[in-house]
């Protein structure tokens, strides 16, 4: 089979290298890119060729981007941080390869979590009540104010004293107690669901730590996806991040317009986005029926070693003597 080369945006994250890794599974003779904003990075030593970009929202990276799709004859870009979801679907037509992503103006959308709510909260789709810090009512006894942009747990205050002195990049939403649940789906070319799959999890510094997969609310799950799905733009995979309360009620609080970081965990467990992207987006089949399996899994840390190295800079790809230890 012809060779044909892919680029993985954000390599340097745990999405970008489980997004190689599920790759390199798949067996396909596939050869894979890598870009970062860091030069070296823990991603390297899974790509056959990485570059160091500027952010998204400099203005010389879609040129940087360009260049790199050129050089490297790329066949597909899979992004995987959500500001580059948004700059490189927007910018799709003039790329030089297909970008497997959502539209640009809907990963605009849910980049913006209030945003995302007021969307919500007009077309009937269940979302955490939210506020601007200026227009908190003092209704709830327990708050969480986070940026509106953003990812992970950073700038995140709980029940602050002064909530009005926060700006307007911030928002505020209920302190939800109850089970953390992560659901992964994937939605086709043609605008239609796939799959899904739910996972309990916990976090540590941002990040899924441990994760169980969980069927018990994929129904409910499923119809609050299709709501969204109905609406257009959606495309590839995406994650919805919800807390199911004591009472079973189940209250979305964001969404990521891309793979998320389970991915190479799901990948193990019956739902391989990964590869339907590959499948939909590099290959035009059909993508594969999910068979998603019980399971649970924690993560942990290992590391690269490259002996004998003094400049980090000629370390830039998996032909690189390294241990992995």
């Amino acid at each position: 089979m012809e060779e044909k080369t892919i680029l993985v945006t954000g390599i340097g994250g745990n999405v970008g290298q489980g997004v190689l890794r599920n790759i390199r599974s798949m067996g396909r003779n596939i050869r894979l890119v890598g870009i970062d904003i860091a030069q070296f990075n823990a991603g390297c030593h899974l790509c056959d060729a990485s570059y160091k970009v500027p952010y998204s929202y400099d203005p010389s990276y879609l040129d940087a981007v360009r260049d790199i799709v050129g050089k490297e004859s790329i066949s597909l870009v899979i992004p995987t941080t959500d500001y580059e979801v948004f700059y490189l679907s927007g910018a799709a037509l003039t790329l030089g390869a297909p970008v497997a992503a959502s539209e640009a103006s809907v990963a605009k959308r849910y980049l913006d979590k209030y945003v995302t709510y007021l969307f919500h909260t007009k077309n009937g789709i269940p979302f955490s009540k939210s506020w601007l810090p200026s227009e908190y009512d003092g209704s709830c006894a327990d708050i969480i104010l986070k940026p509106r942009e953003g990812r992970g747990s950073r700038g995140i205050h709980i029940n602050p004293e002064n909530p009005a002195s926060f700006s307007v990049d911030y928002m505020i939403q209920p302190r939800h107690e109850g089970i953390e649940i992560t659901t992964a789906f994937y939605v086709t070319k043609s605008g239609k669901l796939h799959g899904l799959i739910t996972m309990d999890r916990e976090l540590a510094n941002g990040a899924t730590s441990r994760s169980t997969v969980n069927r018990r609310w994929d129904a409910r799950l499923k119809t609050i996806i299709e709501q969204m799905i109905a609406l257009g733009g959606l495309r590839g995979s995406l994650n919805l991040q919800s807390i199911v309360t004591a009472n079973d009620e189940i209250i979305p609080f964001e969404v990521n317009c891309r793979i998320s970081g389970t991915n190479s965990i799901r990948h193990n467990l019956g739902f391989r986005d990964v590869a339907y992207t590959v499948q939909e987006h590099l290959y035009h089949e059909e993508p594969e029926k999910p068979h998603v399996i019980d399971g649970i899994a924690v993560r942990l840390l290992y590391d690269v070693i490259y002996p004998g190295a003094t400049d980090e800079t000629q370390l830039t790809h998996s032909r690189c003597g390294h241990i992995i230890y």
